[in-house]
């Protein structure tokens, strides 16, 4: 078990405390240049950090707000109500940490944290000497890699072939020619979490351990067996020399973790794809860091139109998103000190040529780029821009920096980047969804809805199937689902709601409900076209298709009995619309 201490993060005198004037104050801590927020009404204090819990931002007071209790992160909008501790926009979703403020007999007060020791200090293994080639990293593609320790093999995040989000991603890098044998033949898998350009869903081996944070989220998903689900924030013991730790994320405890592989007291620290690891406290000086690099793994903005969502908003937007998402990272990587940092998790590409528009909208950074900019922050760190098939020792690298040898790379006729998907192949499959027998029937509607389990919202979803240029389809499907009362209406009612408009290939729609599949593939794949009334995230809603349907696919086979007994017994009527 760990312990818990108290630290003390900002000393106010009396007459500081009696300056505080009611409302909002911001305060920094000479010090550490750390800063905070106070807020002060006739029932005391409150407090909190002056950081966004979605990246760090800092927050500024909200003009909008007339009561003087919201602030504004700078940088993506998002608002916090200090009264209450919760984000009003997006509504219904985090909530900041709180902290103690402590009253003294002199009128000073001090904001105090509790602080749990960190887990991965438990039972602290002395770093022994590693023999060249005793540990060798191998960088497959995107997100996957091979560790080699010692005598055991673990890889990380296997994607290597297909699509990925339904047909929306495609893979930049031509993995190594024998990346599906060395898979199969790995001792251990780890899956960061259930977005399938971690894990190809089509995969399926029973002689390997998968280890996750999130047992049902990747059984659901997935045809795998031995998996072995472990609490967070506990060391898992593989061999005399081989232990790792998975922690999760911050801001999306519910899906990201990341994780710390120890090997002869020689750490590896693979954040993946966590917006906030495990809540922004992590280990300092590990021997390798990898991370994500890229932005642009979401269909905010590319995919909405309607209002500001010009083409010149959007540019405008997405610049500024890569580069503080740059100097982020780069941030990061300072704080954490790593003796060696690998960019990776962010080589997708947006093939198909139906989705010619979001490739050139949705730039992305390059992690050559981010290392630069490390570089130059952080000069004494030694960075690793990955190439397919290409090897660190890290044994050679830790122990001179500059060591050429250090790095294999792979042949100099060796394919880097893919020029062919088999586009067909995927898009087939999900496309062979359109004529199943339930889309004969009006009924699946209210039948899907219901399975799903959302409702108790005051949100107005207009759903609308369309071709692959996003054209409404002729004979398709387009209805209202009101998630108040999970009714489904002829028209917007007359009370006041929120308003989504949903255009949805009809192929990868249709597939995501035959097979209860989660709503990633449309919006984080590319495969839809939204416009909203107000312009407001909906967190509860996404949340809730993207992470939270029930683990079982819908039962289509009773739906169709259910079907067929009405049309031979009664004519009932479902309450469903399809809107002409």
């Amino acid at each position: 078990m760990t312990s818990q201490g108290l630290k003390v993060l900002l000393s106010l005198d009396a007459e500081a405390v009696a300056s505080l004037k009611d409302g909002l104050n911001f305060k920094k801590n000479p010090d550490d240049c750390k800063c905070y927020i106070i807020y002060k009404n006739s029932g005391g204090f409150k407090a909190c950090k002056n950081q966004c819990k979605h990246q760090g931002g800092l927050f500024i007071k909200d003009i909008e707000d007339l009561d003087g209790r919201t602030v504004k992160c700078t940088k993506h909008n998002w608002k916090l109500n200090v009264l209450t501790m919760k984000y009003v926009n997006p509504p219904d979703s985090f909530m900041q940490d709180e902290l103690e403020v402590e009253m003294l007999d002199d009128g000073g007060l001090q904001l105090v944290e509790l602080c749990p020791d960190d887990p991965w200090v438990v039972d602290p293994l002395e770093p022994l000497d590693l023999q060249e080639g005793e540990v060798k990293v191998t960088y497959f593609t995107h997100a996957c890699v091979e560790l080699k320790l010692g005598e055991k093999r673990f890889i990380f995040d296997p994607w290597l072939k297909g699509p990925a989000f339904a047909r929306g991603w495609w893979l930049l890098h031509e993995p190594p020619a024998d990346c599906m044998d060395r898979l199969c033949a790995a001792d251990l898998i780890y899956i960061s979490h259930m977005h399938s350009d971690h894990l190809r869903y089509a995969l399926s081996q029973e002689d390997m351990v998968k280890y996750s944070g999130h047992l049902s989220d990747i059984q659901s998903q997935v045809k795998l067996t031995n998996i072995k689900v472990i609490p967070f924030g506990i060391w898992q013991n593989v061999d005399e020399h081989l232990r790792f730790m998975i922690l999760m994320d911050g801001v999306h405890p519910e899906m990201d973790t990341c994780i710390i592989v120890q090997y002869k007291g020689h750490m590896i620290l693979n954040t993946v794809d966590c917006t906030r690891p495990n809540g922004g406290r992590l280990p300092q000086n590990v021997d390798l860091m990898m991370s994500d690099f890229a932005g642009g793994a979401s269909g905010f903005p590319m995919t909405f139109y309607g209002g500001k969502y010009t083409d010149s908003w959007k540019a405008e937007f997405i610049k500024n998103e890569r580069r503080k998402l740059l100097n982020y990272k780069a941030d990061l990587v300072k704080s954490l000190q790593p003796k060696i940092y690998c960019p990776f998790a962010g080589y997708f590409v947006e093939a198909h040529p139906s989705d010619r528009y979001i490739k050139e909208t949705n730039t992305k950074n390059s992690a050559a780029d981010l290392n630069a900019l490390i570089n130059k922050k952080t000069p004494g760190i030694r960075t690793w821009t990955p190439k397919p098939g290409a090897v660190l020792d890290l044994s050679l690298a830790l122990r001179d920096s500059t060591n050429s040898e250090a790095v294999t790379n792979p042949p100099a006729n060796a394919k880097i980047y893919k020029d062919s998907w088999d586009f067909n192949l995927y898009v087939d499959e999900l496309n062979s969804a359109i004529s199943s027998e339930i889309f004969k029937h009006q009924s699946w509607i209210q039948f899907y809805y219901t399975w799903a389990g959302f409702q108790n919202y005051n949100l107005l979803v207009r759903v609308i199937e369309t071709d692959d240029d996003f054209t409404p389809l002729t004979g398709g499907y387009d209805y209202l689902v009101d998630f108040l009362d999970l009714s489904f209406p002829t028209k917007r009612p007359d009370r006041k709601h929120s308003y989504l408009e949903l255009k949805n290939r009809v192929g990868v729609m249709r597939y995501l409900v035959l097979h209860g599949r989660l709503w990633d593939d449309l919006y984080i794949g590319f495969q839809n076209r939204i416009s909203r009334d107000p312009d407001d995230y909906h967190h509860k809603f996404w949340n809730h298709f993207q992470s939270y349907l029930p683990l079982q696919r819908p039962d289509w086979n009773k739906f169709l009995q259910e079907v067929h007994d009405i049309s031979q017994d009664s004519p009932k009527i479902w309450s469903y619309c399809t809107l002409v």
